[in-house]
């Protein structure tokens, strides 16, 4: 297995490309391996679709980590973690995830602006930028080159606008941040008007976002990172629940579209 400093090193300097990189989100071992065998060079962890696997949700930081430690263990690529707002409302105490985070074997995690409470879903400005700061603060002291990733999520919420996104945003690249994020972000011209506003790397989520939109005019607007959040998770749960639905009727056409087992074998290593 490649050495955590290597991969740290590795993950940041893909966010210092010209091109954009993909960082698909596995939700398991099996799916993490998958995906390093069609030639990811990096991975991150979803918390839904971690959730998801033990029939919620609604993620909570053991399982959270405990499914990144469990992705990290079977693979060479540098993994991102899913953190949400670090499970907790102190700025201190959210930041520790970042420490679990890198103890499981991440070089990089997030931590967002979400509070988890539907009332009120956002945090205010001073805390959510303190939360940041604790957050780059704890991150410089981890032993290996960890890359924060600051997140802004009011687009998902109808909280405050584009305006609001690029003003936290801008705040949290003064705080410190390696990497930007602000789920929700929808079409070409927003995007562009996000990367024009900051000077750090964005991550743009294509689970929200137009699904016409390419790789390519990614590119060409200056966005250095796309994700896909519980996608891929979220596709693999439809197709089984359409599959078992077809039986459930009855009827098995469902069985033409089965990965082989020598497919899985060779993707394994095995």
């Amino acid at each position: 297995m490649a050495d955590q400093l290597s991969m740290a090193k590795f993950f940041r300097e893909l966010h210092l490309r010209e091109e954009p990189f993909l960082l698909p989100n596995p939700w398991d071992a099996g799916s993490a391996k998958l995906l390093a065998n069609l030639g990811f060079e990096a991975l991150a962890t979803t918390s839904l679709g971690a959730s998801t696997m033990l029939g919620t949700t609604i993620a909570n930081l053991d399982a959270v980590i405990e499914n990144c430690q469990e992705i990290c263990a079977v693979t060479d690529l540098p993994v991102n973690a899913d953190l949400e707002n670090g499970f907790a409302d102190d700025p201190e105490e959210a930041a520790k995830a970042l420490v679990l985070a890198c103890e499981a074997g991440a070089v990089g995690g997030s931590i967002e602006d979400a509070t988890g409470d539907s009332f009120a879903p956002i945090y205010d400005f001073g805390l959510a930028v303190e939360r940041i700061q604790a957050a780059v603060e704890v991150a410089r002291g981890l032993p290996v080159e960890f890359v924060l990733t600051a997140r802004a999520e009011g687009l998902l919420y109808d909280y405050g606008g584009i305006g609001d996104i690029i003003k936290r945003l801008q705040a949290f690249e003064a705080a410190g941040a390696d990497c930007l994020y602000a789920p929700g972000l929808k079409t070409v011209d927003d995007m562009r008007r996000v990367v024009d506003a900051i000077g750090k790397p964005l991550n743009v989520v294509m689970g929200f976002a137009d699904p016409d939109i390419t790789l390519d005019q990614l590119s060409e607007i200056g966005v250095r990172r796309v994700s896909i959040g519980a996608a891929l998770s979220r596709v693999a749960l439809s197709a089984m629940m359409d599959a078992a639905r077809e039986m459930k009727a009855g009827r098995f056409h469902f069985i033409r579209d089965m990965i082989g087992v020598g497919k899985l074998k060779c993707a394994f290593g095995e």
